[in-house]
Formats: structure tokens, sequence, C-alpha cells
């Protein structure tokens, strides 16, 4: 076969529906024959694209590079043949974009003034998902970046739409002197006595998805200290061997830090692109969640530990 439009846009579906049979049915077409279109496009690359989880399915690493790549090909193929804006015409307003403390953010914002040289951003920090859900909902923000989990899916009023831009797996960040750090993977249930940095809950139920993945591998953590403020800072704690944390993927790990991911990989979080379609175009839409992907594809080159685990879960 030869790989088309309509098949990235049937891997895009599948992994913001996440599952076959929802992606299916937003399709229009049957759950089998989807699962029989995954399987030859599949079959295509070379490599699974999802695996199963108890919510449906989640993409696997190499799946989340071939996701990041369809969607900049997708938000290119749509734009073309569109005209474009007429310079005498009036200023576009202001863009409020609210996010969390998500890594992409930097890049997604350089690439979209780029792409918009017109438009003029304005960036607000908001921790909890919930409360970006919350401004979008009142009209006190235009777009943001939120993160929800596989199974806990983000809820929100017709007013406001999202799209999910990675499922990604969650790592794990000890003490460079920690005693499994030449592990090429931890056990979850090996870090049991451990004490825990664990941000506060985000609204999105984060420390349901963190306790519940305890209590699934046995135990409850010994020691939890909440821990809210940044990602260099956390590392910092870590490295003085004050406690342990799980981590983003993509996190570029200090000399005195190692980044592992969890065996098994028994938690995933999806960061997503919010709006609200009253007050923002489709067109803007498709630049920011391009310029969204395309950061994460930078971030995914950035970090050797990711690229490792894909290569070695998926690719061998």
């Amino acid at each position: 076969m030869e790989l088309e439009l309509r098949h990235l846009r049937v891997v895009c579906a599948i992994a913001d529906a996440g599952s076959v049979g929802r992606a299916a049915a937003l399709l229009g077409a049957s759950q089998p024959a989807t699962s029989t279109q995954l399987r030859r496009i599949e079959r295509h690359l070379g490599a699974p694209l999802f695996e199963r989880t108890a919510a449906g399915v989640a993409p696997t690493g190499f799946g989340v590079e071939v996701l990041a790549a369809a969607r900049e090909l997708l938000t290119r193929a749509d734009c073309l043949g569109r005209r474009a804006e007429a310079s005498a015409g009036p200023a576009p307003r202001e863009l409020r974009l609210a996010a969390t403390n998500a890594p992409i953010l930097p890049g997604l914002v350089a690439r979209a003034r780029h792409q918009r040289p017109g438009q003029r951003f304005t960036v607000t920090s908001v921790y909890r998902s919930s409360d970006i859900v919350e401004l979008l909902e009142r009209g006190e923000a235009d777009v943001a970046v939120a993160v929800d989990y596989p199974g806990r899916e983000l809820c929100h009023s017709p007013s406001v739409a999202h799209r999910g831009i990675v499922t990604e797996p969650v790592f794990v960040a000890l003490p460079a002197g920690h005693r499994l750090r030449h592990r090429t993977e931890v056990a979850l249930a090996d870090l049991a006595e451990e004490e825990w940095f664990l941000t506060p809950d985000d609204g999105a139920g984060w420390h349901g998805v963190f306790h519940g993945a305890c209590a699934a591998a046995g135990f409850a953590p010994a020691t939890v200290h909440e821990f809210l403020g940044g990602r260099l800072e956390l590392q910092e704690m870590i490295a003085a061997g004050l406690g342990i944390s799980v981590v983003q993927a993509t996190t570029r790990p200090l000399a005195d830090v190692v980044v592992k991911p969890l065996a098994g990989t028994p938690i995933w979080v999806r960061q997503l692109l919010v709006w609200r379609p009253a007050g923002v175009g489709g067109e803007v839409v498709e630049t920011l969640f391009g310029a969204a992907a395309a950061a994460y594809r930078d971030l995914i080159a950035a970090a050797p530990s990711f690229q490792a685990w894909a290569a070695r879960t998926y690719r061998s």
C-alpha cells in the first residue's frame, strides 16, 4: 500500500479518540474496517502505533513520533490552496493563551509567532487544567494547553473543543547515585520505600492516576512531599538525594540526575490543545496544533532517554 493523507487522518483520529471504536464512529466507519486499516498502516510502517490500555488504546513510542509527523503533514496539507490574508486588512486581535507548565510551550509559541507574524499573543501560566477550562468557558482565554489522562478525559461544555497533541509515557527521575541507576527500566514496585516529590492535583485527576498506579503495583507511597515549582528546581532537589519524582518522558536530566522509563509503562499523560470555537478560527487552531506537534518532535530529538526507550521497545 501507499501511505496517503487519509491513512494519517485515521491514525490521528484513533489517538484523539483513545479507542478504535470511538474513532470509527467519528470517521463514519465500522470498527472492524478501522481496525483492519490500522493493521495495514502498521504493517506498512513496520511497527505497532498503539497498544491496548484499560481505557482503550494509547500510542506506542514509535506511534508518538508518527503522530507528531502526521499532524504536521496534515496541517500543511490543510493549508494548501488557502488564500493568504490581505495585508491591508485589519490587524488580528490579541490571542489569549493559557497553559500548564508544558515543555512544548516555548516551541509552540515561537513557531506560531513565526507563522502568523501579524498575530499578537499573550501567555498566562495556569497550573490546573480544570481552571483552564473555566477560563475558556468564561471567555477569559481563547486557547490553551492542558493535560488529561487515558480514562480520565478532560470535561467541558460544548462551547469548548479540544484535540490531543500527544499521549506520552511517564518516566521517573532518580539521583545519579541511586541503587537502581544501572537499570534499563525501573519497576514501580521497586520504588515503594522511596520519598516522592508529587505535584499538587491538577484538576484532571493526577493524584488518582499516580496513587492508582502505585496501588496496582502493590504499595502506597511511604512518603510524599507536595512540590509545586519549576522543572529545574525539582531536578536540583532530586540531585541532592532528597527524593525522586515521576517526570515527562522528554525530560533532559541534569548531570546528577538520571531519567528512567517505568517498566510496563503504567502511567500515561495526554497533552491537549483546548480552544473556544466561537472565538478562534480553524486556521489559527491548525497553526497552533502544527506548532505544538513540531515542538514535541524537537523535544523527542533532544531526549536520549525517550529515544532509547522507543527504539528498544518498538523497533527491535
